[in-house]
């Protein structure tokens, strides 16, 4: 069911990966919430986080972006351990997107993301053409290059989240992780933000997101992550993981995983106790049964 995954390996592969954990524990007040985890990103493609609530997506996304540091274990980052890089240098090679990150009040849109250009600011590199440039093209790209001028907090959920990932493009990074990007907005305006995601990846950035949505998070990656309890249950790709055992075991989830009939992908059809009969559990639920 499972596709085992060595870190410092890609996906489907041998090219070494640019960000990895080793033995990683993370924890909070003396409890491990991560123990002894072991997990690469493959390079240029979309890898997508899930688990039930509580199972530590957020906590590994952090840590791999050095926001949290572990007890014992190392993250790397290009053949480094990212504990020993400066701040400046972690913030050129990667762009992380919080939950829910809010913007000072009134902030324009062409403000914000000219933050993303601060960690090639020094005292002797003041902001230059170049850097125009950066956010010139960071705006167009994520198609929010018409709202310059506004301020953010007046913008849509979904044009604040572009906003938000234009400004980690101006970062100069080709490697970002997004956590819950589409949270709080509805499925048109998540399709939109994901659709977007997906022209960075085609554009050659490697992607790392934390997703709810099971069908969202199948839809567009090539590389999952399942988590249970701190630890991986399964990673590889969606065709090789997802199964009605998995989302059992992952989530305590009764469903049927049928073809999408719009791309070559799994597609999760929950059952909840008021679709189904009972002379019909195991032939709807591809043989698992719950209770």
């Amino acid at each position: 069911m499972a596709v085992e995954h060595v870190a410092g390996r890609a996906h489907g592969g041998g090219e070494t990966v640019r960000l990895a954990a080793r033995g990683v524990t993370v924890g909070y007040g003396g409890r491990a919430v991560i123990d002894d985890l072991d997990v690469a990103v493959p390079p240029r493609v979309i890898t997508t986080i899930i688990g039930s609530n509580g199972c530590g997506k957020s906590t590994l996304l952090r840590t791999l972006s050095r926001l949290l540091k572990p007890t014992r274990g190392s993250v790397v980052l290009d053949g480094d351990d990212i504990a020993r890089l400066r701040t400046r240098d972690v913030a050129k090679k990667l762009g992380l997107l919080p939950q829910a990150p809010v913007a000072p009040e009134g902030l324009t849109v062409a403000d914000l993301v000219a933050r993303g250009r601060h960690p090639h600011q020094s005292w002797l590199r003041q902001w230059s053409s170049d850097d125009a440039d950066v956010v010139e093209r960071a705006l167009a790209m994520t198609g929010v290059a018409d709202l310059a001028d506004r301020p953010v907090d007046a913008l849509s959920g979904g044009q604040r989240q572009r906003v938000w990932i234009s400004m980690t493009l101006a970062q100069g990074t080709d490697l970002l992780l997004l956590d819950e990007p589409t949270t709080y907005l509805d499925l048109a305006h998540a399709v939109d933000v994901l659709d977007l995601v997906d022209d960075l990846h085609e554009s050659g950035c490697t992607v790392v997101l934390v997703l709810h949505d099971l069908n969202l998070a199948v839809r567009y990656s090539d590389n999952l992550i399942v988590m249970k309890a701190g630890a991986i249950l399964a990673q590889g790709h969606p065709r090789d993981v997802i199964t009605a055992e998995l989302l059992h075991e992952a989530f305590g989830l009764r469903a049927k995983v049928i073809d999408d009939p719009v791309g070559d992908r799994p597609l999760i059809v929950p059952i909840g106790r008021a679709h189904v009969r009972p002379d019909q559990m195991d032939k709807d639920t591809v043989q698992v049964r719950l209770g």
